[in-house]
């Protein structure tokens, strides 16, 4: 579900010219997927994925989007029955578990959350069994529809109204869990933070918190300083369907993917069947490479270690499974972005390092030889 917009918001969303901002990012591809992962997407960065929907079932996939997991109901009886939850949003990954959102949400009602309150449940990520959920105190939101941690793994955000709210990870444990323990409080708010198109699914990218919504057939993702609250308009589109999940992840053609659906109230859909939409930043980011040491002395026997860096989830990030090329040797960077390389060079000159990784464009470091 999206974040509701009020009747004059949305009509100045709608009077407003695109930004160039909006062109951040090109369309790189579209993957049909099961009506089943209607909600929301994560992924973990070997790059297996977690799918929810189409209102309370957990799903796991390969990269591929090759199914290896299937939950139709995660929500146990009784939480449903003492709580009311019948509803996850968009959900994310974190060391602790698959993170899901939860809600008590009736179409017909006025509030559609019935209950007026909400939770994060943690889920086994290979097995999706549940294991626990804690509560969210209602005097800071009144239901929870989205969750990301951060790239730190330290806070988990959400929103309530058209603020910003962010979690402690550490208070997502079992001595918070319902509903025995009392609700958590937020750590963090950034008031006013939510952008105008609303938000249905997020995710972090190169440091920032980008966010998916829509008004009508406009269609927009923003990103998001957490530090400061300030947005950026990153993608606009002009679809008719229903914007759901956001998620980053190296593969299926793209870096950013966005979960576009075909229920719309201004049909014909623009997709007919339930897609994963990806996109690639414009101008590619490029790939820096580091070595060490930088200088050699000829004929000397040396052990290199180059590393290699990209602005996917935050800014710099050590890059694992790059491919790195060095004196016509290629091997692939560990889980720290490093690959290492023994040689003895034999007369002074410059030897290049070259890496390449899906998604940036390549980079190059140069060693002296002296």
């Amino acid at each position: 579900m999206r974040v509701r917009l009020s009747l004059v918001a949305a009509a100045l969303l709608l009077v407003v010219a695109p930004s160039a901002d909006a062109q951040r990012w090109r369309d790189a591809g579209r993957s049909v997927i099961p009506i089943d992962y209607y909600q929301g997407v994560t992924s973990d960065p070997a790059g297996d994925l977690w799918f929810d929907g189409i209102s309370f079932g957990l799903y796991s996939t390969k990269p591929q989007l090759v199914e290896t997991g299937r939950v139709p109901n995660v929500i146990p009886t009784d939480v449903s029955a003492s709580e009311g939850y019948n509803h996850i949003g968009d959900l994310s990954y974190s060391p602790r578990g698959v993170l899901l959102p939860l809600e008590c949400y009736d179409p017909r009602a006025n509030p559609t959350n019935t209950c007026g309150t909400g939770s994060i449940a943690v889920a086994d990520p290979a097995t999706l069994a549940w294991r626990y959920y804690v509560k969210l105190d209602p005097a800071d939101i009144p239901k929870a529809m989205w969750c990301e941690v951060s790239p730190d793994g330290k806070l988990v955000w959400t929103s309530s109204g058209n603020d910003l709210l962010a979690y402690s990870t550490a208070d997502l444990s079992i001595a918070h869990a319902a509903p025995t323990a009392a609700p958590i409080r937020s750590v963090r708010r950034l008031a006013g933070a939510v952008p105008p198109s609303g938000i249905t699914g997020a995710t972090f990218y190169a440091g920032r918190l980008f966010l998916a919504g829509a008004v009508g057939t406009t269609f927009q993702v923003w990103s998001v300083d957490t530090s400061t609250g300030r947005r950026r308009l990153e993608i606009e589109r002009q679809y008719s369907g229903e914007s759901e999940g956001l998620d980053s992840l190296r593969g299926l053609g793209g870096t950013l993917h966005w979960q576009v659906q075909p229920i719309t109230d201004t049909p014909p859909p623009t997709f007919a069947e339930p897609s994963l939409l990806h996109f690639l930043p414009t101008p590619v980011p490029r790939l820096t490479v580091s070595a060490s040491p930088r200088t050699l002395t000829a004929g000397d026997r040396a052990r290199v270690r180059i590393t290699v860096r990209g602005a996917w989830r935050a800014p710099d990030e050590p890059l694992p499974g790059a491919r790195l090329s060095f004196r016509g040797t290629t091997r692939t960077t560990d889980g720290r972005g490093r690959a290492s390389f023994t040689i003895r060079p034999k007369r002074a000159g410059k030897l290049n390092a070259v890496a390449r990784a899906f998604g940036e464009a390549p980079g190059r470091t140069t060693l002296i030889v002296r």
